[in-house]
Parts: structure tokens; C-alpha cells; sequence
């Protein structure tokens, strides 16, 4: 069937815009989104967070067990993300404005535009040392001033692709990742063959007993266990919104959960096995040694990981900031994130030390994302039971129609994140909270975040259950 002119633009503004997604632009697949989700997180941040383990002193083996069941937790959350946004076909700061309220709302989406901004250039930044080793062994050398010059290049690629909008980045994840999962398997049986790399599959690690242990997987579990399928959160349903409900619920549930769990587990063992060869050495390097004259293919899986990844985060920028009532076009708003993330990503280049970076960086991340997930939660699952009033999410600030702040989600979610942070232990000293210490550095942000905010949302939120608005867009 043929795509009329009023169609098309219909989608368009769909695209650009923060109105529920008309059905006949609903027209994503579960393929689709298992593409979108494998995409970004097929890239070296993943390789690089899986040698946190065996930097803490965990075994290969226990390494392995954190980043296994944190991900499958973690990422099991995420899918139920994910249907929101196909029931309600609309983004998910905007379902945040039925939780905390129609301005209340303005308080996560701004941190959560914040965070894209932030990944972006972390995602960018972290994969220069590689591709500089990386265009040595063909020829191409230069220093900062070459990182500067490539991270210029790779962001503009990636915002290029989100300004068009969803189909592009739709299309871009279709047929790029599927090569870049080929690459990946053979830089893996590379590497995990090669003379040059001889991984120590029977690493021992520090030995670690009682809460020395206890630290440091509970330390991996927040940076790439269920840490990260909880930086997710805020994303699902930006995406997810585009499925028909005519797909069933619990194939895209499995297709986008599978889409994240499977890159990422991979690649977080792929770069703890390289970590058993060498801590002091860089894991890209070894990558490098190992493969030699076949640099070329990994240059290409190096590059496309930031730009699979950062596309979700520029688009979904964008759609934060329109959240905020911002009359912008999404357009100029992902060219303005460009513009911020390049200026981010040369200071890092400048400026960065690489552990105290990211593990701040990562675990920073937790200390509001992992309450406010919860109190969406809560607020979906359990108080409004799914039944979601949409037309009323877009009504103008003070619409009766919608709480215009609802202090009771607010409060949960703030003491949430004091919560998050006492029991937090990152790198940098201003986050390591007193009941980490006390409790002999072990890390426990994320759950202690999630229960204080999701049990102070829920006694706060089900006092307006009785009168939950009935469901406009059809599941």
C-alpha cells in the first residue's frame, strides 16, 4: 500500500516533535528495535568497563558471573521501559509528566538531557587512544591534535543521523550492525586465539575474601551490571513509542532486551579476558597487537560504536529539551548537543584521566537514574495500572487536568538520590557515601536508591489511584 503526502507528513512531525505517534507511523519492528538496542552497545566503553573487574581483584570467572546476572536483572527491568512506550506511544520524560507532575516532570528531563550530553563525549572521547594505535599500524600518526580532528568528524556524523530523525537511525542501526557483529566475532576469535594475547582463562585475581570481595563485585555490578542496564531506563520508550501495539508484547519485550544484554555481556567479557593478559596495558592496545595488518575492519567497528550509541543520545536530547517546553526545533536542539559534546569531548582529551573519568562519570549516572526509574515504576505498574490519560500529558502548565507539581513523586525521587549516594562507592571521594564505608566499601546505589524512592513514591502516588485517568492511546 502506498504512503500518501498527508502520511508522510504526519510522520515527520512525529519525528520532531513530542506528540503521541499516530498509528500509521507506528511502524517499527521488533527487529528493528533489536537493532537500535544492540547497536548501542556495540561499542569499546563495553570492552573497557569489563576490565574493571580484574582491576578490582575479582577472578576471570567471577568477573564474568557479576556481568552475566547483573545484566540479565538489570536489563529485565529495562524491557518493562520499553512497552511503555508502546502502549503510550509518546517519550519518557513526557510519561514522566504523569508521575511528577506537568513541570514537575522539568526536574528529570533536564538531568536527563544532561546525561546524553555527558555520554555522548564520554562515548566519543573513550575510543580515541584506540583509533590513533589503531591508524599507526597503517600509517596515520599524530597526537592530540589528531584526536581533536577525528572526534570532530565522528560528531558530526552522529548528529547529522539524529537530526534526520528515527527512520534514519532506524535504518543506520539495520544495516550496520549486522557487520559490525561480524567484525566483532572475528576481532574476538583473534583475540582470543592469537600467540600475541595468550589469555589467562584461569585467572586467579587478588584473591579476594569477605568485604574486600564483597566491594569489588558489588563495585562491577554498578558499572556494568545492573548498573547499566539501569542508565537505559530513561530512554526505552523514546524509541519504543514508534512499535504498532499491534506487536506482541512479549516479543518486543524479549527482542529489546536481548538486543541489550547480548552486546553487552559480550563485550564486558571480551575486555575482562584481555585485562587477564596485561592490567598495565591498555585493552585497545592489545586489541591492536593482536590483529595487526587486519587494523583496518576494527578502526571501522571502533568508530561506528560511538555513532550507534550517540545517535540515541543526541535524539533523545532533544526530545528532553522540548519536554521542557522549550519551542525549538529538534533539528537545531541536536545540533546545539553537537556543538556541547564536541566542547566536553576536547576537554577530556585535554584534561581526562581515564579511571577517575569514567567510574565518576558511571557512577554518578545512578545516583538519580535508578530512583527515578523506580518511581515511574511504581507509578505505571502499580498505581496507574498502565491506564494512562495522554492527551492530558501535553495539556499547557497549569491545566487541571494535570498536577502541575506533585511534591509527593518529587520528594520521593530526592531522597532517593541522598539514598543512592550514602551507599555509593565510586572512584573520586565525593562519591563514596558514609554507609559504603561503614559497610566496608561495598556498593549498594542502586538498590537503596530504588527502594526509598519506589516505597516513598507508592505511598505518595496511590492516594490519587482512585482517581487514575483512563487510557487514551489503545494498547
Amino acid at each position: 500500500m502506498s504512503i500518501t503526502a498527508d502520511e508522510l507528513d504526519v510522520t515527520e512531525a512525529a519525528e520532531h516533535t513530542l506528540i503521541p505517534i499516530p498509528e500509521n507511523a507506528r511502524t517499527s519492528t521488533v527487529a528493528h528495535q533489536f537493532w537500535i538496542w544492540a547497536g548501542a552497545n556495540i561499542a569499546p566503553i563495553n570492552w573497557f568497563l569489563g576490565t574493571l573487574g580484574i582491576t578490582f581483584g575479582l577472578s576471570l570467572w567471577q568477573t564474568i558471573g557479576v556481568i552475566v546476572v547483573g545484566n540479565l536483572i538489570g536489563m529485565a527491568v529495562f524491557g518493562f521501559f520499553v512497552l511503555m512506550g508502546q502502549r503510550t506511544a509518546v517519550s519518557q520524560m513526557v510519561l514522566s509528566r504523569a508521575a511528577f507532575g506537568r513541570r514537575g516532570a522539568y526536574l528529570p528531563a533536564l538531568m536527563q538531557g544532561l546525561l546524553a550530553v555527558g555520554w555522548c563525549a564520554i562515548n566519543t572521547w573513550i575510543i580515541l587512544d584506540l583509533l590513533l594505535a589503531l591508524f599507526d599500524k597503517i600509517g596515520i600518526h599524530g597526537g592530540d591534535g589528531l584526536k581533536i580532528v577525528v572526534s570532530i568528524v565522528i560528531m558530526a556524523i552522529q548528529v547529522w543521523l539524529a537530526a534526520i530523525g528515527f527512520r534514519a537511525i532506524a535504518r543506520f542501526e539495520r544495516w550496520t550492525v549486522p557487520v559490525t557483529l561480524v567484525v566483532l566475532l572475528a576481532m574476538t576469535i583473534v583475540a582470543w586465539t592469537s600467540s600475541k594475547t595468550n589469555v589467562d582463562w584461569s585467572y586467579a585475581g587478588g584473591d579476594l575474601h569477605g568485604k574486600a570481595l564483597w566491594s569489588s563485585m558489588s563495585g562491577l555490578m554498578t558499572a556494568i551490571g545492573i548498573g547499566w542496564g539501569i542508565t537505559w531506563f530513561a530512554y526505552a520508550s523514546d524509541y519504543s513509542r514508534f512499535v504498532s501495539p499491534k506487536v506482541p508484547r512479549g516479543k518486543l519485550y524479549l527482542g529489546s532486551v536481548l538486543g541489550q544484554f547480548i552486546p553487552t555481556v559480550w563485550l564486558g567479557i571480551f575486555g575482562a579476558t584481555l585485562a587477564t593478559v596485561s592490567t598495565a596495558k591498555d585493552p585497545g592496545q592489545l586489541v591492536v597487537d593482536a590483529f595487526g595488518g587486519l587494523a583496518v575492519p576494527v578502526i571501522l567497528l571502533v568508530i561506528h560504536g560511538p555513532i550507534a550509541t550517540n545517535v540515541l543520545n543526541i535524539y533523545s536530547c532533544g526530545l528532553c529539551a522540548q519536554t521542557l517546553d522549550w519551542k525549538v526545533d529538534r533539528r537545531l536542539l541536536s545540533y546545539g548537543v553537537g556543538v556541547l559534546a564536541t566542547i566536553f569531548t576536547i576537554y577530556l582529551v585535554l584534561n581526562g584521566d581515564f579511571a577517575t573519568n569514567l567510574d565518576g562519570w558511571l557512577s554518578g549516572l545512578v545516583t538519580w537514574v535508578a530512583p527515578w526509574g523506580a518511581v515511574m515504576l511504581v507509578w505505571y505498574y502499580a498505581v496507574a495500572r498502565q491506564q494512562v490519560d495522554v492527551d492530558a500529558l501535553f495539556e499547557p502548565p497549569g491545566s487541571p487536568r494535570v498536577k502541575d507539581v506533585e511534591w509527593g513523586a518529587i520528594l520521593a525521587f530526592v531522597l532517593g538520590i541522598v539514598a543512592t549516594w550514602a551507599c555509593l562507592y565510586g572512584i573520586p571521594s565525593y562519591l563514596q557515601g558514609p554507609v559504603a564505608k561503614h559497610m566496608g566499601n561495598i556498593d549498594l546505589s542502586w538498590l537503596a536508591g530504588a527502594l526509598v524512592a519506589g516505597v516513598l513514591s507508592y505511598v505518595a502516588l496511590s492516594r490519587r489511584s482512585a482517581a487514575a485517568p483512563t487510557l487514551t492511546a489503545e494498547a
